[in-house]
């Protein structure tokens, strides 16, 4: 009976995945990556973000080991990174990389033997993948007669089904219906609660909040951000608050120092000025209207994402953001 393995099941694993030391690759004249330092911590989920043609993908393709990196070196599991780790990886790049005339079955585990699995222990994966996907009915199928969702099923089936302890996940979501991807969501959270290691890499800044416990941001070929995401978010906040009320909040005037963002009958956005303590507002507002709820307002990491860029492309930022720059301090690399 199939089963998957839990990874690191010594008491003291590796604390890092992946470790980058000031890795740099250049094609010709174009500069992809220039001089990161990245570590992904082991079994945990963590995003890779950036704008299109910043350096993802080139830094997908050193740590998969299918390109060089010029300069630097990477460390998989605290070993120097070579092609006998690829074994232990998993790829599902965002352009599906499946034999269209092959059928679904044969084609798994074509794919699980290049990997070096036994045909007995290919066959118990496929049947346990096939199933939790509900693609049993499709397996002497070829693949070109799959749905868009079904090949992204059946793509994802391919990079987990060798148990690799590190998935490098490329927008995995794209093409799936909400129920499916709610199914790849719940098979994604297992897999990091038996230690697999999870590179997520996609431009929907939700599922990062949701999935990911860590995040570097890299723009124009640099890490401009590498943090904890609950950190990250904290870090980038600004003297924003909710205020939540049964009361009408157009029934009192609000004072001078807060300056209006959002607002609705019952509820209410407001910003202070940088530096001003939240209490005197409080005792205003309590004087006048019963408060529900008075909360710091958090950015989204989509907000920071728009802010980091905006702020790495201008020419008079020259320092990378990482987990060591002291909170309300966001200066960013260019």
């Amino acid at each position: 009976m199939y089963q998957r393995q839990e990874h690191y099941p010594c008491p003291y694993p590796p604390v890092n995945c992946i470790e980058l030391h000031n890795v740099t690759k250049t094609y010709s004249t174009k500069v992809a990556v220039q001089d990161v330092t990245m570590n992904v911590p082991a079994g945990t989920v963590f995003g890779l973000l950036g704008p299109n043609g910043a350096g993802k993908t080139s830094l997908i393709r050193m740590i998969t080991h299918i390109t060089m990196p010029d300069s630097g070196h990477i460390l998989f599991n605290g070993e120097p990174l070579t092609e006998a780790h690829q074994a232990s990886m998993g790829y599902m790049p965002e352009e599906r990389g499946l034999y269209k005339k092959m059928p679904v079955y044969d084609q798994l585990l074509y794919l699980m033997q290049l990997r070096g699995m036994k045909t007995k222990a290919a066959n118990e994966a496929i049947d346990y993948w096939l199933g939790r996907f509900e693609l049993n009915d499709w397996r002497k199928r070829k693949t070109d007669e799959l749905s868009k969702g079904m090949q992204q099923k059946l793509q994802f089936i391919a990079t987990v089904a060798h148990n690799p302890p590190l998935l490098i996940l490329d927008e995995p979501f794209s093409g799936l219906d909400p129920i499916n991807a709610q199914l790849l969501e719940q098979v994604m959270l297992e897999l990091k609660a038996k230690g697999t290691t999870v590179i997520f890499s996609t431009h929907r800044m939700e599922q990062v909040e949701e999935f990911c416990d860590r995040i570097a941001l890299i723009n124009n070929a640099r890490i401009v951000l590498e943090d904890d995401v609950k950190a990250a978010r904290r870090r980038y906040r600004k003297n924003i608050y909710t205020l939540e009320s049964e009361h009408d909040f157009s029934a009192i005037a609000l004072p001078e120092m807060a300056t209006v963002l959002e607002r609705t009958p019952h509820r209410v956005k407001v910003q202070l000025p940088d530096g001003l303590k939240p209490a005197p507002l409080i005792a205003y507002l309590n004087e006048r209207i019963e408060l529900s709820r008075f909360e710091l307002y958090l950015p989204s990491l989509r907000d920071i994402f728009i802010e980091v860029v905006e702020k790495s492309n201008s020419p008079t930022t020259s320092t990378p953001l990482s987990n060591n720059t002291p909170a309300n301090t966001p200066s960013v690399t260019a």
